[in-house]
């Protein structure tokens, strides 16, 4: 079984910054690509930036300039830095990630999600 943990959401207000913390584990041989997605309100959910095994980063073009991904594959984690924040990234933030658990194929894991609210 696998698990993936956030943390490090929270109240800030505009212009400020977070950094978001995602561990994965369990019986884990390999993680391929990890994620940050986040879902506001009423919305759909929708990719911020995602990251290879290689460490290869891509954004969307909404948080580009001001998040940064990065992973510690010794700790199978994922980090997501948010500056410049603004009120519209308020949302749940999830971390997700391409997992090979020992003794299968990959599959697509999520955590639990963490609350961002941006507001003065």
């Amino acid at each position: 079984q696998v698990r993936l943990v956030e943390s490090g959401g929270g109240l800030v207000q505009p212009g400020g910054s977070l950094r978001l913390s995602c561990a994965a584990s369990g019986n884990i041989f390999d993680i391929k690509a990890m994620y940050w997605y986040r879902q506001a309100p009423g919305k759909q959910r929708e990719l911020v930036a995602g990251i290879n095994s290689g460490g290869s980063a891509n954004y969307a073009d909404f948080v580009k300039g001001r998040f940064t991904i990065s992973r510690d594959n010794a700790r199978n984690s994922v980090y997501l830095q948010m500056n410049s924040l603004k009120a519209e990234d308020t949302a749940v933030y999830y971390c997700n990630a391409d997992i090979v658990v020992i003794g299968t194929m990959m599959s697509d894991y999520w955590g639990q999600g963490t609350q961002v609210t941006v507001s003065s």
